[in-house]
Order: C-alpha cells, then sequence, then structure tokens
C-alpha cells in the first residue's frame, strides 16, 4: 500500500478550468471518499490519479514518487468502473487472470492471485461461470477481483454500486467494507451517495465545483460541518434551514446573538415535538412518512418554508394542523448569510 499526495493540482478543458487547485493527503491505508453532486470534480481527480486524466498543472505523489508523466499501468493503482467491463467471452477465472496474462505473470501465480481473491469475494464456485450467467452483484465482486489479482498499492473506485439495486448495493457496500479491513489497503472512492460515503470512509472528502468544500471524519462533517453545502449534503434527511424571521429565538437565548446575521441549521433528527406553542419553530403538518422505525414528518412554516422532523412515531393530528418543535441549543449550527461558512458559537 502507498500513499496519495495531491498538491495543487488543476484542471482545463480548452479555456475552462475545471479543477482549482487540489491539495489533499490520504495516508497509506486509508480509506478516503470523494463525494459531492454531479459536475464537482470528483470522477475527473480519481482519474488524474490514475493517469486516465492529464493534469494541467500540479503534482500527485503515488508513496514518495511523482507520477504526472507515469503511464497508468505503472503507477501501482487499479481501478474499478461503474461499468463492470468484463468480456463476454471468457470465464470469470479468465476475466480476472487477464491483466496478468498480458503483463507475462507465471501461470501459476496467476492462478494463486486468482483463487486467492475469489475466496475473499466468495466467488470461487463462479470462476468456471461466462460473466451472463452472474448477477449484477457477482459480476461487480469480478471486476473488484481483477483490480485485487494485480495486488496494487492503491486501489480507485469509481461509483462501482450505481448499476446495482438497492438491495444490491446495501451488500455489496459491506463487502467492500470487509475488503478494506481485510487488505489493509489504501482505497479512493467516488461516489455521490452520502450514505455510502458515511458508511465506508475514514475520510470523507467533499467536493464542489472544482474545489475541496471540507476534509474530515465521517462523524466531523455531520458534527461540524464548514459550510450550508456540506451541511446540506451529509445527512439523511438532509439539514434544514431557517432564518430568524422563522423561529421564535427567545426560546433559545443562544440563539438571539447571531440570528440576525446567520443562517440556522437543525437536522431533522435533532428537532423534538413540543406541547408548548412558541417552543422554537412552528409549522403546519403537510405530510408524514411512516418508515416502520421512525416517522419523516413534513411541514412549513408559516411563510412556506417546507422542514423535515424525525419522529420515533407519527403525530396524532391530521393534515394541516399546527405543530411546535424545539432543539437542544448545542445541536444547532449558524452559518453566515452571505458566504455560508460556519459561524463557531
Amino acid at each position: 500500500m502507498a500513499s496519495v499526495t495531491i498538491r495543487d493540482v488543476k484542471k482545463s478543458y480548452g479555456g475552462q478550468q475545471v479543477m482549482h487547485g487540489i491539495d489533499l493527503d490520504v495516508n497509506e491505508g486509508e480509506f478516503v471518499v470523494f463525494v459531492g453532486p454531479s459536475g464537482c470534480g470528483k470522477s475527473t481527480l480519481l482519474r488524474m490519479i490514475a493517469g486516465l486524466e492529464e493534469t494541467s498543472s500540479g503534482e500527485i505523489l503515488i508513496g514518495d514518487k511523482v507520477v504526472n508523466n507515469v503511464a497508468p499501468a505503472k503507477r501501482g493503482v487499479a481501478m474499478v468502473f461503474q461499468s463492470y467491463a468484463l468480456y463476454p467471452h471468457m470465464t470469470v477465472f479468465n476475466n480476472m487472470a487477464f491483466g496478468l496474462k498480458q503483463t507475462k505473470t507465471a501461470p501459476d501465480e496467476i492462478d494463486r492471485r486468482v483463487r486467492e481473491a475469489a475466496e475473499v469475494l466468495q466467488i470461487t464456485d463462479y470462476l468456471d461461470r461466462s460473466p451472463r450467467n452472474l448477477s449484477g452483484g457477482q459480476r461487480q465482486r469480478v471486476a473488484i477481483g481483477r483490480a485485487i489479482v494485480r495486488d496494487p498499492e492503491v486501489f480507485l473506485f469509481d461509483e462501482p454500486l450505481s448499476n446495482l439495486d438497492a438491495a444490491l448495493r446495501v451488500q455489496t457496500r459491506l463487502e467492500i467494507a470487509r475488503l478494506h479491513e481485510r487488505l489493509q489497503s489504501t482505497m479512493i472512492y467516488v461516489t455521490h451517495d452520502q450514505v455510502e460515503a458515511m458508511t465506508l470512509a475514514d475520510k470523507i472528502v467533499v467536493l464542489r465545483d472544482g474545489r475541496i468544500e471540507q476534509v474530515g471524519s465521517p462523524i466531523d462533517l455531520y458534527e461540524r460541518p464548514a459550510s450550508m453545502f456540506v451541511a446540506g449534503f451529509i445527512g439523511s434527511p438532509k439539514m434544514n434551514f431557517f432564518t430568524s424571521a422563522e423561529l421564535v429565538v427567545n426560546a433559545i437565548k443562544k440563539l438571539a446573538a447571531v440570528a440576525v446575521v446567520a443562517n440556522i441549521g437543525i437536522r431533522p433528527e435533532h428537532l423534538t415535538a413540543s406541547t408548548e406553542k412558541g417552543a422554537l419553530i412552528g409549522g403546519t403538518l403537510d405530510l408524514v412518512e411512516q418508515l416502520g422505525e421512525y416517522a419523516l414528518v413534513h411541514l412549513n412554516t408559516a411563510a412556506g418554508v417546507p422542514f423535515i422532523a424525525k419522529m420515533e412515531k407519527p403525530p396524532e393530528v391530521t393534515k394541516g394542523a399546527q405543530m411546535w418543535f424545539t432543539a437542544n441549543p448545542s445541536l444547532v449550527h449558524f452559518f453566515a448569510q452571505e458566504s455560508g461558512l460556519r459561524i463557531n458559537t
């Protein structure tokens, strides 16, 4: 395994700059997830690490070696793509062995590596099958196995679960987490799904418009988002945002000092229903999503701003009824109105 160091990396297509000076350290053995909306640059950054895209300026190091001008095959990385990219006329064994055969690896060594990887991924029984006889999850495991047999210093995953249904995404996500625990390899994983990011990552890199918005552990980003963008992207359902006009600021004295210069963020799970009118935030009930272990309660403020409260049980009131909520002041977030950056209180 190896570290990955990115220093002031920029990328332009023609006259349009899409990556704006990326600086990032990925430590040996870390599982780092790049997350952000479509077009934020996460896949472009991954492809530059892999050597599939050239950098316009800056340096990328794998270990202590600058690899800007090193061919992808010689960088010591292996990439798993969104599409499985398996050869339909080859067996699973030959798909996994193909890259090793291209590098003239000895047959005995190929056999050992393929069977060891198949055992790790629990696909030994499928080695003689063709890809068309496998499920989507099994095909993705073959694609991951093809990367494992190369014994890379760094694994790169580009939205590998996007083509799977919900149940298979959960299952394969767990398999990737166990794989990292077993191999202890450096892994960089791209996704637009913040649930994948939160459950897999040692460290999350949130990207926005070709810039890093915040880097930190999942709990850091959840508890102390650096901006409204991060706060709204990390967490499911996303954070509610209010202005002072929508809150009864006297209900929590801590809010009063900054309410006039801040947007106020409260996560749905941190809103607590109150029987006291004027508790903190009030809204008319619009919709209740019953999800078994909890309910998502959709409401609108008097100004028509929608927000969500996460409750253990659905409320015993009808649509259109007024409901009030309070929140622990320590779980309330403040953001500057113009910049959207976090205000520490």
